[in-house]
């Protein structure tokens, strides 16, 4: 192990390595208040000047994250926000947490995590880690940092650290965290492996090393694929059983009955947030440099993207079944978040859905508690909202109301008893009722 190896494990043993975390998202916020719950100092930073000021105030914009414990080490100097990237030499170890979309031909867009590299390769000195946890296809850290970072005649391995760990956040999951879900770590060379494992092991519970970054890449991979193909599957069995007069949900339970070869996975209106919806597409990208068509993987991705026009058609079929059209109905979309009790509308099916009704004529309005404002997003930049408050009155007077987020906060036999038509995509009424139709 040379010098700066050791002497960055003595500072990150001693807990007085001094974190910076680029991107204060949902990943890098979470990340932040771990290390300064596990003791070390952190500065965060953001182009993102609003966030930074915000969070140098005390206050959050991320709903998991307390306004109180941020004020707490705030005032004990032990977190500090900034835009400012040439501090980034002042820190020991920098982790890059920023979104890694695809672009409008589905290819990977790496333009975050090339511009934080080259903030980055201005400033890094010897003796700093550097660990990239944005999800990417295998080979980004080898191939597409690496040669920027050294560009300045630094090199990896030796003078400074460069590992990929892929972040686990799952935003509201109230069994793991980010300290208590275990973390996999790759170094670019042993040294590197061992510095970055060596900091993940001073905040996570289990640290799981693996023999390269790329391996490290391909984990996370692995993981969202895994979960992508098996959503695709069962909502593909949701839209064959429902022509068969069969109750999916039924049947996923009678099936999750068995203790050994079943996993359950539940269907939906189609998937959010960061990761599903896109990481699949990272390797599908990347394994055309090895002349090899994901054929699985992008038949998946073809069922998920179509199940909001199946939302859709179900609830168009509902409607003309009542006498109505689609064209001029009051259709109210239940949920904005892409998953139950969170903020994060990331990807979030309900997106489309609203749109897909917007364009067939429909006055579409929405509610969500936790997101009072649609504004934004990349896909639908001319879609701006604002969530309307669930009354009574409301449900009368709505054709059709969409359960697309089921948010334990709603009262879903108010809902049932006042609207006269429910589409309910996420099994949130479980007794049969004449008005409620399950997409």
């Amino acid at each position: 192990m040379n010098s700066e190896a050791t002497k960055l494990l003595k500072k990150i043993g001693d807990k007085k390595a001094i974190i910076g975390v680029i991107g204060l998202g949902y990943v890098g916020l979470p990340l932040v208040k771990t290390f300064l719950h596990k003791g070390f100092r952190v500065k965060g930073f953001d182009t993102d000047h609003r966030k930074v000021a915000m969070l140098n105030r005390g206050r959050n914009y991320i709903r998991h994250i307390s306004a109180a414990e941020l004020r707490d080490f705030l005032g004990r100097q032990m977190f500090e926000a900034s835009a400012d990237f040439a501090r980034l030499s002042d820190v020991d170890a920098i982790l890059i947490c920023v979104p890694t979309p695809l672009d409008g031909h589905g290819a990977p867009d790496l333009s975050y995590v090339i511009n934080s590299t080259i903030s980055v390769a201005e400033h890094v000195r010897k003796g700093q880690l550097v660990v990239l946890e944005s999800t990417t296809y295998p080979g980004t850290t080898d191939e597409e940092m690496r040669p920027i970072l050294e560009a300045g005649g630094l090199k990896a391995g030796k003078d400074f650290f460069l590992a990929f760990s892929p972040e686990r956040e799952d935003p509201g999951n109230k069994s793991f965290s980010t300290a208590t879900t275990p973390k996999v770590v790759g170094g670019l060379t042993p040294d590197c492996l061992k510095v970055a494992k060596a900091l993940y092991d001073q905040i996570i519970v289990k640290t799981v090393p693996v023999t390269s970054t790329r391996a490290a890449e391909s984990t996370k991979l692995l993981e969202n694929i895994f979960r992508s193909v098996n959503i695709a599957l069962v909502n593909e069995l949701k839209m064959i059983f429902d022509r068969m007069g069969i109750d999916v949900w039924e049947v996923i339970r009678a099936a999750s009955s068995k203790p050994f070869g079943f996993m359950p996975f539940y269907p939906g209106p189609g998937l959010g947030g960061h990761c599903i919806p896109i990481d699949p597409f990272y390797l599908t990208w990347k394994a055309k440099e090895v002349d090899y068509q994901t054929k699985f993987i992008e038949l998946a991705g073809e069922i998920n993207t179509f199940m909001p026009y199946y939302v859709r058609q179900k609830t168009i079929e509902a409607l003309n079944e009542r006498g109505k059209s689609v064209k001029n109905a009051k259709v109210l979309v239940l949920g904005l978040a892409y998953k139950k009790d969170i903020d994060d509308s990331r990807e979030s099916p309900s997106l489309k859905i609203i749109s897909l009704f917007q364009d067939k004529g429909a006055k579409v309005s929405y509610n969500d508690p936790y997101i009072p404002h649609l504004v934004g997003h990349r896909e639908y930049p001319g879609l701006e909202m604002k969530s309307v408050p669930v009354t009574k009155a409301l449900l009368r007077k709505c054709d059709a109301v969409v359960i697309s987020t089921d948010h334990t906060a709603y009262d879903y036999d108010m809902i049932v008893r006042n609207a006269p038509l429910v589409i309910d995509t996420r099994n949130a009424v479980k007794r049969p009722r004449k008005n409620v139709v399950k997409a």
